[in-house]
């Protein structure tokens, strides 16, 4: 027998069939019947097999072959949702959607999304991820992503600010620091920023992000009382103590001063607002405090009715005052400007023939592609490799929409 070993897979017996993990947070099975076109096989230990023969890269072939046929059954093992792994052999391109993939609004900060999936249940969630979410998910090969990041950076040809911006938590993407690592040596790169809710960080991660010069982290906190904050984060698991000691040790280790961006829901945790700032100037070094107005989204979660702009900034102003801090921030603040824009291979009203791909995240929505960009289809089932003809209804920031025709 020889052994194949896989950095980004593992594996267990499941009653005789093999479930193969991807990422960690992903997994299919590939059911015994299959497994008899192996041969004998075993597993090592979590990332290694030993299947029946000798030629390795004849056995690896054989193996992923295998594995690709069972890959469109992919779930997220987190929430048990159906889940797409985007890669360089996949033909799926990175621009087009605003769940995943590069996003570029023509200005100098270009996000990054290269998974969804949340460990958090947000009551405000903008776009209803997390524990309750029954949308499909997604999860990017790292260097396919790097790869055309980078193209992407190229024609730009100026520096610029990459936002990880995930719809969900980034820290649930098992490979982050090396995506990190990658994003530290672009020379055209200045800042990397990353939301998150700061729950998978631990101090040893936090150390190992602090050789990151380049890295803002963005940390969700949105309430002091932990009732409160439970409630905020929609689960009962939420651990508040966690959280403020990974704020306070981030704001003590990391390079750049760390951003504490709550949203204020009204109602509901804008009492906390000010315990929140009390928190923050008690540490030695004290974070940038970024207070957000809660905004309802079509897609998203909406508790209550939102604050007008100048009820948010009444009440911003007031907490001004009252603590002698700076809360609102500006464009200036992040030196964001204009850049140039990526080509559009398309306009609305265009009629396009694109080949149905991958199911996108809402039921009965599909991802076609064209002239290398994803096209989101509503009202279309999917049907893998199906070619349609779609008129395009969308095309602002080259994030594409249409319907059938």
């Amino acid at each position: 027998m020889a052994e194949i070993a896989f950095q980004t897979l593992g594996f267990r017996e499941r009653e005789g069939a093999l479930q193969v993990d991807l990422l960690r947070h992903f997994s299919t099975i590939i059911p015994k019947e299959d497994l008899a076109s192996l041969g004998e096989w075993k597993i090592i230990d979590g990332h290694t097999l030993a299947l029946s023969g000798k030629d390795i890269e004849k056995i690896r072939t054989k193996f992923l072959f295998l594995f690709d046929k069972h890959l469109p059954q992919l779930k997220t093992k987190l929430t048990g949702n159906p889940a797409v792994y985007i890669h360089q052999n996949s033909n799926i391109p990175l621009l087009g959607n605003p769940a995943f993939g590069i996003v570029c609004r023509g200005s100098s900060i270009i996000e990054i999304k290269p998974i969804t999936s949340c460990n958090l249940d947000c009551v405000y969630c903008s776009v209803g991820e997390g524990l309750s979410s029954k949308k499909t998910d997604f999860v990017i090969e790292k260097d396919y992503l790097v790869e055309e990041l980078k193209a992407i950076i190229d024609f730009v040809g100026e520096s610029v600010e990459i936002h990880v911006g995930v719809q969900g938590e980034p820290f649930f993407y098992v490979p982050m620091e090396e995506l990190l690592a990658d994003l530290e040596e672009m020379p055209l790169v200045h800042t990397v920023s990353i939301d998150t809710n700061g729950t998978l960080l631990t101090k040893e991660k936090v150390d190992r992000l602090s050789a990151f010069q380049k890295l803002q982290l963005n940390l969700s906190l949105d309430a002091i009382d932990e009732t409160i904050a439970k409630k905020m984060a929609g689960t009962s698991s939420y651990n508040l103590k966690h959280v403020m000691k990974i704020i306070a040790y981030c704001s003590e280790k990391m390079p750049r001063q760390p951003i504490v961006a709550p949203v204020v829901v009204p109602g509901q945790n804008d009492q906390e607002m000010g315990k929140i700032i009390e928190f923050v100037k008690t540490l030695p070094r004290m974070p940038i405090l970024g207070i957000q107005n809660f905004l309802p989204y079509k897609t998203g979660r909406n508790p209550t009715a939102s604050w007008s702009w100048e009820q948010f900034y009444h009440f911003i102003k007031d907490l001004e005052k009252r603590y002698d801090i700076k809360l609102r921030l500006s464009e200036e603040d992040f030196k964001i400007r204009k850049i140039k824009d990526l080509p559009k291979p398309f306009q609305n009203d265009d009629v396009v023939q694109a080949i149905i791909k991958c199911p996108d995240r809402f039921k009965d929505t599909s991802i076609a592609v064209a002239k290398g960009r994803m096209i989101s289809i509503p009202n279309c089932p999917f049907k893998k490799d199906k070619h349609v003809t779609v008129k395009i209804n969308r095309d602002k920031h080259n994030i594409f929409s249409g319907k059938l025709v």
